[in-house]
């Protein structure tokens, strides 16, 4: 797949460069490129010739996946050993598993972008800070398990200060610039990784005169070798000011998408639950599975490699179908073959034509300087829709070739690689321990002092940012905290929600106790909550309901059924102030609902009506500074 940006599906390709990349996501159940029924190859007798002796199509980029857009590798970092390193291997190692050959990661932009948010290396204009997140992290653990992976970075938000008080990241070029700027080159600087492309702004509008400003700064700033991705949407109109603009054409080097998410690392009833190469949504367990994605993606990783190109060919079976063939130029041939049908290759976006696919026959002709191929190892997957026995990723009896032919007996639903190259490994640990829920007891005290990231485990965070703090004025219990740090609305890319929140837990919790120490930093106008059978996060965060025990620095206390606080069950006094510390005690039991201060009942009886389960959540009443402290859940 070519290097690109974008979130979902699609056939990626870069208008500077020959042919067409057919193949793309046919590979992830996703074969965008439409097909009209009946449409056939130009055959070569009865075929379809394999052949180089007319030249080479496109160079070939590679194949990879995005962690971001957003928080979809939230769970994965707090994975105990060997688990996370198992994990880490069937993406990147290569000859194992997805053996991946880009990785994408998030720029994070301290706002909501699908699954949660992502903290950024500027949280303010005078901050800098490269060790926030685990997107540098991944980066690196992808680097030593394949050196040679390509490093791609895209932003979904960006902190509001960019904007100067406006909803929009253009209106201060420089400023853009020098943030983006600023993160790759903290890249090589703090953890030594060097960035291969850079994105713009995700499935978002583009700005020529940015592109050409971050072109023209990334060459100041000797970052030469970094190459741009635009519009990180889709083909149009980007390719269309490409034509008519000689300077945007010679400063895009990429158009283009690729999958998304690398893992699905994030609790499941968020939006678009597990829908990864893999899945890993359980640190608490060790439970992870690997999904059809990274054996499908095996079938072109393990067999090609950046650099090679593609045959020209049209790459349409008779029956349906497709294939690709790609070489080194040194001889070696890989060609991969895919009848999937079209209930079975359908992607969020972009729309798929429908088509029909039929059992065939399939006969290839090895010509050029394949023709004195004697033999074509082969790879083969079989996915059983309908049984959910699937045969995934495993060698055949090599295919020989006859005077520069062979054919294939194709089925529905099929992947087959053949290939010259000796390589090819099914990777596999032994079972990873079963899948548990959450503890239905669980503590989190945040007493580390070197924490290895900056978030505490299992937190997710849906508006706003949590993080690690060290609270050097408070000599008593509370030195180390959660703080959420985000005082300025992002430059949004979702419809995060007005007030910061963090979720935890299990979905199905139905009566749980919560308890938390809170401390409001913002005075007169500051507040805090912590919340259960909170039922919504994601883009979907601004909906959320639930129970909400909310406390003010004005001294009173509310009720609600809703995050946006609109629904008010009961309100009254608390006494609560800011720049103190206080308890809440929420407790949940079937339709009704009470509350403590300080370990002293505040109210109590309060029905719920408008969720039945949910998780765990804390939060404040806007983009503000305030700390949390001896969080503990316990359900039943």
């Amino acid at each position: 797949m070519d290097a690109a940006g974008g979130r979902r599906g699609g056939c990626p390709g870069s208008p500077r460069r020959a042919g067409a990349l057919l193949w793309g996501w046919a590979l992830l159940g996703c074969a965008w490129c439409p097909r009209p029924p009946g449409a056939a190859a130009a055959p070569f007798p009865a075929g379809y010739a394999l052949d180089d002796s007319v030249g080479l199509g496109r160079e070939f980029d590679g194949i990879g996946a995005v962690s971001g857009g957003g928080a979809t590798s939230r769970l994965l970092v707090n994975y105990p050993e060997p688990y996370r390193s198992q994990i880490l291997d069937y993406l990147f190692m290569p000859n194992f598993g997805a053996s991946l050959h880009i990785l994408k990661v998030e720029i994070g932009g301290d706002g909501q972008s699908t699954d949660g948010t992502e903290p950024s290396h500027m949280h303010y204009e005078n901050d800098e800070n490269y060790f926030r997140g685990y997107e540098w992290w991944l980066m690196k653990e992808a680097k030593k398990r394949n050196p040679n992976i390509k490093l791609i970075g895209l932003p979904w938000a960006f902190p509001g200060w960019i904007g100067r008080g406006q909803n929009w990241p253009y209106n201060h070029l420089d400023v853009t610039v020098h943030y983006i700027v600023s993160w790759i080159l903290g890249a090589k600087q703090y953890h030594n990784l060097d960035i291969d492309y850079i994105g713009v702004w995700n499935e978002r509008s583009f700005s020529s005169k940015y592109i050409k400003l971050l072109r023209y700064t990334l060459d100041k700033r000797s970052l030469q070798r970094v190459r741009i991705i635009a519009s990180d949407n889709l083909w149009e109109p980007i390719s269309f000011f490409m034509m008519i603009d000689s300077e945007l054409h010679q400063v895009v080097d990429i158009i283009g998408t690729i999958a998304w998410n690398l893992v699905a690392s994030y609790y499941e009833d968020l939006p678009f639950g597990r829908n990864g190469l893999m899945t890993a949504q359980e640190p608490w367990s060790g439970y992870y599975a690997v999904e059809a994605p990274i054996w499908i993606t095996a079938h072109t990783t393990q067999f090609t490699y950046p650099g090679w190109h593609y045959l020209q060919v049209d790459g349409h079976l008779e029956g349906g179908g497709s294939y690709v063939a790609l070489t080194d130029g040194l001889g070696n041939l890989t060609i991969i073959v895919e009848t999937m049908t079209y209930l079975h290759s359908q992607c969020i976006r972009p729309p798929l034509f429908p088509f029909i696919v039929s059992p065939q026959k399939a006969t290839f002709y090895l010509k050029g300087s394949f023709h004195e191929v004697k033999t074509l190892k082969m790879w083969y997957t079989k996915l059983g829709f309908k049984s959910a026995n699937s045969t995934l990723f495993h060698p055949l009896p090599p295919v020989k070739v006859l005077e520069g032919m062979f054919s294939l007996n194709l089925d529905v639903d099929e992947v087959y690689t053949l290939t010259t190259l000796m390589t090819g490994w099914k990777g596999t640990y032994p079972d990873p321990p079963q899948s548990k829920p959450f503890p239905s007891n669980y503590k989190d005290d945040f007493n580390i002092r070197n924490p290895p990231f900056s978030e505490a485990p299992n937190f997710a965070d849906q508006t706003g940012v949590f993080e690690y703090f060290v609270n050097t004025s408070d000599p008593g219990d509370h030195i180390f905290t959660l703080r959420q740090v985000v005082v300025q609305r992002p430059i949004t890319w979702a419809s995060d929600a007005d007030q910061a929140i963090s979720i935890i837990g299990d979905f199905k919790w139905v009566n749980v106790t919560i308890t938390c120490d809170v401390y409001i930093e913002r005075p007169v106008s500051g507040g805090v909550f912590i919340a259960g059978r909170v039922n919504n996060g994601g883009i979907y965060v601004r909906r959320s309901k639930g129970l909400f025990f909310w406390v003010f620095a004005d001294g009173t206390y509310r009720v609600t059924g809703d995050l946006s606080g609109e629904e008010v069950l009961m309100k009254g006094m608390s006494g609560v102030r800011a720049r103190a510390w206080h308890t809440l005690t929420l407790n949940l039991r079937g339709s009704s609902a009470s509350g403590s201060l300080n370990g002293y009942p505040l109210w109590e009886n309060v029905t719920i009506s408008e969720t039945s389960h949910g998780w765990a959540a804390i939060g404040t009443r806007s983009f503000e500074f305030a700390q949390f402290d001896n969080f503990h859940v316990e359900a039943s």
